[in-house]
């Protein structure tokens, strides 16, 4: 999607981004630009699919998208909002990676691998992978940045008898769930992650631009496959100026 000189969103419909996509895009950059802030109102559906010129089916589509992604909430009666320009991934409610929250949410990220290499594990780690000790494991340091500065440093340990040669991937251009099922045909499944909060240590606190022991949001996950076998154990710090976790509770 492009703009007119008068900054309208123009459709274009001679490429292959379905129309409701082009529209949630445009409407993210809004957000993430400014123009559109916390709380801010949306127009009214029917105004907003005439800006767009497209049809109040086609416009609604685009905004179930943001609202599931947590950029929008509808309060009944009263439209349409943003809800924050903080960057909000799901992590906490669905087994997603932060590089799949943010692509969903058409956040640009640069990733910075700072060590790739077989290294024997710490016990409670291999313990945790269903290892029997000093057997060697991928250990994955990286940094994961928006326009913003570094948002999360994850570290990962992955059972290589399960991915022969995955430490000669470029994990600067590879998610890590992609190489495992895609390179690697292995089916993840399920994962238990663990939240709490830490002062950052000297690393973290280097990695994230932030003064050490300042505040930052900690997970620990450990992934499985189909098959109930461990195949990654993560620790992951999130610089909570940055990027907050959210989770959508339901009451059944």
């Amino acid at each position: 999607m492009t703009a007119d000189e008068r900054g309208l969103p123009h459709i274009q419909r001679d490429v292959p981004t379905a129309i409701h996509a082009q529209i949630s895009e445009h409407i993210r950059l809004r957000i993430a630009g400014g123009e559109w802030p916390a709380h801010y109102r949306l127009k009214s559906e029917p105004e907003l699919a005439q800006e767009f010129g497209v049809s109040r089916g086609t416009l609604r589509r685009a905004l179930t998208t943001l609202i599931e992604e947590g950029l929008l909430r509808q309060v009944r009666g009263r439209g349409t909002f943003v809800t924050s320009t903080t960057i909000e991934p799901a992590i906490a409610q669905k087994l997603s990676t932060l590089s799949e929250d943010f692509a969903s949410q058409g956040i640009v990220t640069a990733t910075t691998v700072r060590d790739c290499s077989l290294i024997v594990p710490p016990r409670p780690v291999a313990a945790l992978l269903d290892l029997a000790p000093n057997t060697p494991v991928l250990r994955l340091l990286r940094v994961r940045s928006t326009d913003q500065g570094p948002v999360a440093l994850l570290s990962n340990f992955v059972r290589t008898d399960l991915t022969p040669g995955i430490e000669e991937v470029d994990f600067t251009s590879s998610s890590l769930f992609g190489v495992l099922e895609g390179t690697y045909g292995l089916k993840i499944a399920t994962a238990r992650r663990t939240f709490s909060a830490e002062a950052a240590t000297a690393e973290v606190a280097e990695a994230l631009s932030l003064e050490e022991n300042a505040p930052v949001q900690y997970l620990q996950q450990v992934t499985y496959l189909a098959d109930d076998r461990p195949v990654e154990y993560s620790d992951v710090w999130i610089h909570s100026g940055r990027l907050r976790v959210t989770s959508l509770l339901v009451r059944r």
